[in-house]
């Protein structure tokens, strides 16, 4: 009795962080990026832009970061509690083998994520410091290119990971 409440407190909890870092994912790439790169390619209110997306940028980081807390201390529960699971590095069914696909997805996007916290971001700052200063060498824009691209591919890892658990939810 006590192990269904706490595996459905852990399935919720794991819904919730993967609406929100997926769908955050989302809005920052289907919503908000293209019509700010609008903005800033016709150079409209730039310096309020940038300083807006640096915001929306550092508290989705928070909200992200959270999540992959909550995603993996939840996933870990819920993968032992699993009728499937037949222990570490097994993947003797169909079960194992989309979850072994769902891991790679996740850890590609912990790796993309890592790489934008701690590559891209400090040097799209560096960058909007410079630009302040007038010595703009067009390095912001290279690197909201690449921060695009980065964020393109994290949300495709993210659908990969929701394919492999709609697969793994649907085996009996």
């Amino acid at each position: 009795m006590v192990t269904d409440w706490l595996l459905t407190l852990s399935l919720f909890l794991h819904l919730l962080a993967t609406v929100a870092w997926l769908g955050g994912l989302l809005l920052l790439s289907l919503i908000i990026m293209p019509d700010a790169r609008a903005l800033l390619a016709r150079s409209e209110g730039s310096a309020a832009l940038l300083s807006l997306l640096d915001r929306l940028r550092k508290r989705f980081q928070v909200v992200a970061n959270l999540s992959l807390l909550v995603l993996l201390t939840t996933g870990l529960f819920q993968m032992s509690a699993s009728p499937h699971y037949t222990g570490f590095l097994q993947f003797d069914n169909d079960w194992s083998r989309a979850m072994l696909i769902k891991h790679i997805a996740v850890f590609g996007m912990i790796g993309v994520g890592a790489l934008m916290q701690f590559g891209v971001l400090p040097a799209l700052e560096r960058a909007a410091l410079l630009a302040q200063r007038g010595k703009d060498d067009g390095e912001a824009a290279r690197l909201r290119h690449r921060e695009q691209r980065l964020t393109a591919l994290n949300l495709a890892l993210g659908v990969v990971t929701l394919a492999c658990t709609a697969v793994a939810t649907a085996i009996r």
